[in-house]
Order: C-alpha cells, then sequence, then structure tokens
C-alpha cells in the first residue's frame, strides 16, 4: 500500500467508518432501547404541535428552507462553489474539502437509513418522503456539512474577527433553519435532525483535519540526511565526495 493510500484509510476512510457506527448505534438506542425514555417520550407531543401551529406564511418560510437543503440544490451548490474557488484559490485543497465533506455525510446518511428502521412522525406530511428511513434527516446532515463547510472556508480567509462571525452567524443559520422545518413540515422527528448535526458536523471536522490542515504531510516524510530517492545529483553549494 502507497504511503498516500494509507493516510487516506487512516484519515479519512476509518474516521468516516467509525462515525457510520456511531450513528448506527445511535439509530438504534433512540429507536430500540431509549423509546419510552424521557426526552425521546415527547417527541410526538412536539410533532403534534408543529404541526398544530402551522400557518400560511410560516408554511412558505418551512418551504425556502426545505428546498435549500434539497438534493438537487445541495449537489448544484457544491459544485458551483468548489468550482469558484478552484478558479478563485488556484488551487484543489478546499474545493476537494467540500465535495467530500458533503460525500461523506450522504454515504453515512444513506447508510444509517437501511440499517435503522423508523417511520416518520405521525402528522400530516407536506412534502413527499422518499422510501428511506427517518432517522436521520438527510436534508438536515447535508445542510451542515454544505453550508457550514462553507462558512469555515470563509472564516479562515477572513481578515477580521467580525467578519469570521458574520460568516459563521449566517450560513450556521441555515442548517438551524433546515431543521426546525423539517420537523415543522412533519418529515422528522427532533432526536431524527439532532443526530444529523453529528453527521454533518462530524464529516466538516474529519475533512477539515484532513484536507486542510498544512500541517499534515500524505506522502513520505524525508528523514534527515537522507539523499534524495532516485539517485538525484547533489545541489551544487555541497562539498563533493572526498
Amino acid at each position: 500500500m502507497s504511503a498516500i493510500a494509507a493516510q487516506v484509510a487512516k484519515r479519512v476512510f476509518l474516521p468516516v467508518t467509525l462515525l457510520l457506527s456511531f450513528m448506527v448505534l445511535l439509530g438504534l438506542l433512540v429507536t430500540r432501547v431509549l423509546d419510552d425514555v424521557w426526552p425521546f417520550t415527547v417527541e410526538d407531543a412536539v410533532n403534534r404541535e408543529l404541526a398544530a401551529d402551522r400557518t400560511g406564511g410560516w408554511n412558505d418560510v418551512s418551504l425556502v428552507f426545505s428546498t435549500l437543503a434539497s438534493t438537487q440544490l445541495i449537489v448544484t451548490v457544491t459544485v458551483l462553489v468548489a468550482l469558484v474557488l478552484r478558479l478563485v484559490l488556484h488551487r484543489w485543497r478546499e474545493p476537494l474539502f467540500l465535495c467530500a465533506a458533503v460525500t461523506a455525510q450522504a454515504l453515512v446518511f444513506l447508510l444509517t437509513t437501511m440499517a435503522i428502521d423508523r417511520r416518520r412522525p405521525a402528522v400530516e406530511h407536506m412534502d413527499v418522503s422518499p422510501p428511506t428511513s427517518s432517522f436521520p434527516s438527510g436534508h438536515t446532515s447535508a445542510s451542515v456539512a454544505l453550508y457550514v463547510g462553507i462558512a469555515l472556508l470563509l472564516a479562515l480567509r477572513a481578515k477580521s474577527t467580525a467578519g469570521k462571525v458574520t460568516w459563521w452567524t449566517l450560513l450556521a443559520l441555515v442548517p438551524l433553519g433546515v431543521a426546525l422545518t423539517r420537523m415543522y413540515r412533519g418529515m422528522h422527528h427532533p432526536s431524527d435532525v439532532v443526530a444529523s448535526f453529528v453527521n454533518g458536523g462530524t464529516c466538516v471536522a474529519i475533512m477539515a483535519r484532513a484536507v486542510l490542515d498544512r500541517s499534515l504531510t500524505w506522502g513520505r516524510a524525508k528523514l534527515p540526511g537522507r539523499a534524495p530517492a532516485g539517485g538525484d545529483t547533489p545541489p551544487a553549494h555541497a562539498p563533493a565526495a572526498g
């Protein structure tokens, strides 16, 4: 196995696999072990209260946030932002980070729904639900990975604390709004969206460490005093061998 492949396995595949295992375990706990323990016992009441408080205005607002996290828009925004980052920064590090974070959360979400069978809330559903488990919320985890990922990239380039706070505040509000509206529209239980913050946020952290951390090297480290591989000619300033 090459040095780079080993590093990818260590820094990407292993953490994502551990996250998937945790998400499946969490889903089993929520749906089969702790379903009769507070606060999970009040989730149905929360779902009914949100459904009872629906109004025309909030229905429109919730549709906007729900659309911001739709699969089509998530993919489109990810591709467009990645292209802009590549063209502006002239390097692959930032676009690779964003694409990897969004892709990783999608894989964890999909595999988790295959392992966890949870029905959606017993209220009127305002959206057509895909044939996947209610746990976790794909809309929420995708919005966390994308919009928090973008916020991280912009905050890293911001020149002032005010700029960093602004980017974090504006873009972090998107997944929060998505989470609330997915519950409001009767598509997910509260614990579904909480778990999705874990999924999306952890994927951002994993990929930030693997891709954005410049202190980490992906190739084989050079040993002190070791001659370059391939029999390269010593630098001109080096003394000739005696």
